[in-house]
């Protein structure tokens, strides 16, 4: 082959090595996308860029638009930001898989001038017909849909990333992602109420919510993590206490290992391998996202205070987002309290004692003298 080559004209040749060359080069940024995405890539960036980071410089404080006026009048001038930044009656609701999200979302929606967006992050597509499907989960009680708000709004696809579920779950005030402010505005936008937004992918991005939307109520749920542990694993004796880290992937149903691949590059304690049950990576994620809640939401409810005296605790929610006058009798109807208690059936106290403790003071060590 390479004597028949060397018989061609000289140009003939270098056209042809330059077209084996870009099918290889083609090849070869193929392979290393591919080798980008693997975790242990993103483990040997992160580790590379932590040296670099504390001397990045910050471009943002240092260049302020405000303090360099356009020089020419007849420049382009960036339009006003949309209301939905500025709105004052918006609702954002946080808070992690199986903690009564769902009962708060569907009390929302069942009051008057209010729309309800559920979990606007969720892989369904809430407003593409054909991606959504049609079922509900038998343990929302009371709720027939989950789309209803999101009628009409198909250009929401244009916004919308899968890769929301599962990357940049921490997210600070400074992180830019265009596309999720888009998509949240339009939902503020477009609701022809009351806006309130259920999520349950944004616990470590409300630094970045409050950012955007500073004028917003942030409401931060959370449940007791052994009964919510139990209500996750959907049946617990399919997966008993005793069972290891090792086995847990076919019982992982609310995207506990795909949220610690993700944050354990923040929280290195998250890393599979130093987990000894999976209860503890599940604690450490409901530790997590609960000082995350307090840290930034302006009202922090127990699922259980919610359950048991909801004539104070639910009312006090509703005038603490400035709902006028709100029926809580009505809205009480709603209530169906699932029962509690079934972390007593899949192990001891002592059992579940054990695995905070460990983990409370792996925190201890991360967090200490820091503010």
């Amino acid at each position: 082959m390479n004597a028949t080559l060397s018989k061609r004209p000289f140009h003939e040749r270098m056209r042809l090595l330059g077209s084996v060359r870009r099918r290889l080069r083609g090849m070869f940024f193929r392979f290393l996308r591919h080798v980008a995405d693997t975790d242990d890539a993103k483990s040997l960036q992160f580790s590379s860029m932590q040296n670099l980071l504390p001397r990045r410089p910050d471009v943002r404080a240092d260049i302020h638009l405000g303090q360099a006026p356009l020089p020419y009048d007849d420049l382009g001038q960036a339009p006003p930001g949309p209301r939905a930044a500025t709105r004052d009656d918006v609702v954002i609701i946080s808070a992690r898989f199986r903690s009564g999200s769902t009962l708060l979302w569907n009390l929302f929606r069942a009051i008057e001038d209010c729309t309800a967006y559920y979990e606007p992050f969720n892989e369904r597509r809430w407003f593409d017909q054909a991606a959504r499907g049609s079922h509900t989960d038998p343990t929302h009680r009371g709720v027939d849909d989950y789309w209803r708000e999101y009628e009409g709004l198909d250009e929401l696809g244009a916004y919308f990333r899968e890769s929301w579920i599962s990357q940049n779950l921490l997210m600070d005030a400074d992180s830019w992602d265009p596309s999720m402010k888009r998509y949240v505005e339009l939902l503020i936008e477009r609701a022809p109420g009351r806006p309130v937004l259920q999520f349950n992918r944004i616990d470590f991005r409300l630094a970045w919510f409050r950012h955007h939307f500073p004028a917003a109520k942030i409401v931060h749920l959370f449940r007791h993590p052994r009964d919510q542990w139990c209500s996750s694993l959907t049946d617990p004796k399919e997966f008993p206490h005793d069972r290891p880290m090792a086995e847990f992937a076919a019982h992982d149903q609310y995207y506990l290992s795909m949220w610690a691949r993700d944050l354990k590059y923040h929280f290195p304690f998250l890393n599979e391998l130093c987990i000894k049950h999976p209860y503890q990576l599940f604690y450490f994620v409901w530790k997590l996202s609960y000082m995350y809640g307090r840290r930034h939401a302006h009202v922090s409810l127990a699922y259980e205070d919610l359950l048991r005296d909801p004539d104070h605790h639910l009312g006090a929610l509703l005038r603490e987002v400035r709902i006028p006058e709100p029926n809580v009798d009505r809205l009480k109807r709603l209530i169906e309290k699932p029962r509690s208690g079934r972390w007593q059936n899949y192990a001891t106290e002592d059992w579940f004692r054990k695995h905070e403790s460990a983990c409370e003071a792996v925190l201890r060590d991360f967090f200490q003298g820091k503010d």
